[in-house]
């Protein structure tokens, strides 16, 4: 996020999802960026195949473990698929079913392991309703009866290896709409999750067992890992090809694009229920440099030159062109609701008050403009909401991998930088939270983290009202 790592991004072609394991296209037009999406090189020209990617200059397989050859243009070494096979998640939140509506979802890509004839089945004998095809697809129609399923799935690979993992399928009445309770998740991955080893698994697990339902992610490396992700979770997702995406539990039926290039934020809307319930969803990663709370803790500088360079890192400029492009959708979410989640990387006004001025280095009262732009025009600080006492709940995303500030030798600013807004009627904050799995060693010892990025996430509850 903050650290100044310099790496070459990708831009790759959106396509749709497939059923392969790594849903990658060939790298074309390779341009040089940061991995905030500021430009920082020249335009260099790259094939790598269809396995591989263009890292540092680079072609990296898809696949970890694997090498690339690059006269054959392939990647050489065992496929994930090799080894006992194995669900990546032991207990996965399917998409909501609804009584009297026919129901379908895809589950081969949660597992690892097992050979090129993975089958499935039921192992427990869960809900009749329900069937599992040898192919991995959960479908049937729900009786007048059914409620919350669960059902065990075995998953037999080659030489017998079987395992099995619990799927939770929430069962709405006949009638009513389909979503009533909506979870929303800001996910900044840390370069896609690549510091991390085995990201991948560690990932999906996450995002399975999460019961998110839309997750807006940042630093999505040139958009290739949105794609991965919604592969194995059987999602939908768009990419901005860039720095920032969506992943959905349910219909993507419109795209609005990047708003801000190169990729800072952009949006679509969500279908939840076909045209009777859906969601405008926009996600945004603002500039990094120059930094707030380093101005202030390091360089105990004024609140009004911390203000003047609040717009000269990109930040003001940025938040007030995706206001700008969410302006028609503001003016009408009372009929469909609007959210907005990202990395903004700069603090709450909300979070910046006397009572907290030790932490935030003798500074309080700070306008900071990112902040107080959105509730301008309307939005909500869903985690404010839930939680409106910042001394009691301070709600820090940033980061539980960094405690300590290596170039100035002193601690590292903790500060909530990610954001999960909100306007209209339609929707009842029930809870919000920040997220972190395990217990995160600090940098340098995070490679066999089980939490994938330098931020925590941020999860909000919401009530469909409406």
């Amino acid at each position: 996020m903050l650290l100044k790592h310099f790496l070459l991004h990708i831009l790759l072609a959106q396509t749709s999802i497939t059923a392969l394991p790594n849903p990658y296209t060939k790298n074309y037009d390779i341009e040089a960026r940061d991995d905030h999406g500021d430009p920082a090189g020249p335009i260099v020209i790259s094939d790598c195949g269809d396995e591989a990617y263009l890292r540092d200059g680079k072609c990296v397989c898809n696949t970890e473990g694997r090498e690339y050859d690059q006269f054959t243009k392939k990647c050489n070494g065992p496929l994930e698929t090799n080894g006992e096979v194995a669900f990546i998640a032991s207990e996965v939140i399917l998409p909501n079913a609804r009584q009297g509506d026919e129901y379908s979802h895809r589950i081969t890509g949660l597992i690892k392991g097992g050979g090129d004839s993975v089958t499935f089945s039921k192992h427990s004998r869960g809900p009749d309703w329900l069937f599992v095809s040898p192919d991995g697809v959960l479908s049937g129609t729900p009786g007048p009866e059914a409620s919350i399923s669960r059902v065990s799935i075995r998953a037999t690979g080659t030489g017998s290896s079987t395992a099995t993992a619990v799927f939770k399928i929430p069962v709405r009445p006949a009638g009513s709409p389909l979503v009533q309770k909506l979870q929303v998740l800001s996910y900044n991955m840390w370069h896609g999750g690549t510091q991390v080893n085995n990201y991948h698994e560690k990932q999906v697990r996450f995002l399975a067992m999460s019961g998110a339902d839309i997750v807006g992610l940042q630093e999505d490396q040139s958009g290739r890992h949105a794609p991965r992700l919604a592969s194995a979770l059987g999602w939908h997702y768009w990419t901005s090809g860039g720095d920032v995406g969506i992943l959905s539990k349910y219909p993507i039926v419109e795209e609005y694009g990047v708003i801000i290039t190169p990729s800072r934020s952009g949006g679509a809307r969500i279908a939840l229920d076909g045209e009777d319930q859906q969601v405008n969803f926009y996600v945004a990663h603002l500039g990094h440099d120059p930094y707030g709370p380093y101005d202030f803790c390091f360089d105990n500088m004024t609140v009004e030159r911390v203000l003047e360079r609040e717009a000269q890192s990109g930040r003001t400029s940025q938040i007030t062109d995706t206001l700008a492009a969410m302006e028609e959708h503001l003016a009408q979410a009372d009929q469909v609701p609007t959210l907005l989640v990202g990395d903004i990387n700069a603090p709450s006004h909300l979070d910046w008050i006397e009572e907290l001025k030790e932490k935030n280095c003798g500074f309080w009262d700070v306008p900071w403009p990112t902040s107080v732009l959105p509730e301008e025009k309307g939005l909500i600080d869903s985690f404010r909401v839930a939680n409106p006492d910042p001394v009691a709940v301070q709600g820090t995303t940033w980061s539980p991998v960094f405690p300590w500030n290596d170039s100035r030798e002193l601690p590292e600013p903790q500060d909530r930088i990610d954001f999960i807004y909100y306007k209209g009627k339609g929707l009842k904050v029930q809870e919000s939270r920040r997220v972190v799995v395990g217990e995160p060693k600090p940098y340098p010892d995070h490679k066999d983290n089980e939490w994938t990025t330098d931020h925590a996430a941020v999860l909000t509850v919401y009530e469909l009202t409406a």
